[in-house]
């Protein structure tokens, strides 16, 4: 399986459906949070996502500095119920990182991580840099990787 990144302009009315349900199965059906998921930035985005007959099963969206954070970002990230705990979600942002560090060259990676993840994203090398906070009623912390390489 191949995760596909696309830019918002280049997601065919199918893959955008599927996402978008995706999204909302997880952020609102699930954790039973009532948020506008559609907030603009889909559109200057980099979507990353994988597909299983014919069903998206894990996404995240990829965003430039300037859209939501002043560093690079991933966010929106979701692996549908029936695929959690194959490591899908660990590939999901071991890609992500790689995208973004290869094709952007940034230097940091931000993220804001719901706090029950906090552990599975300090595992892929993230770094707490706030105190906690509330987005859309779920605790929160912000969260930064930085390249080595830099």
């Amino acid at each position: 399986m191949t995760f596909t990144f696309k830019h918002f302009s280049e997601l065919t009315t199918i893959e955008l459906y599927n996402i978008l349900k995706l999204r909302a199965e997880i952020f609102v059906v699930e954790q039973n949070c009532v948020y506008n998921d559609l907030d603009e930035l889909d559109k200057d985005a980099i979507h990353q996502f994988l597909e299983k007959d014919g069903q998206i099963i894990a996404y995240s969206r990829l965003l430039k500095p300037g859209t939501r954070f002043n560093d690079y970002s991933v966010g929106r990230v979701v692996v549908k119920e029936s695929e959690r705990g194959t490591g899908l979600g660990i590939r999901m942002m071991e890609e992500a990182k790689t995208y973004i560090l290869k094709t952007w060259k940034p230097g940091k990676i931000k993220i804001s991580a719901q706090k029950y993840l906090r552990k599975f994203y300090e595992d892929l090398g993230f770094k707490v840099v706030t105190n906690e906070y509330l987005e859309d009623g779920i605790p929160h912390y912000g969260m930064l990787f930085e390249n080595q390489a830099d």
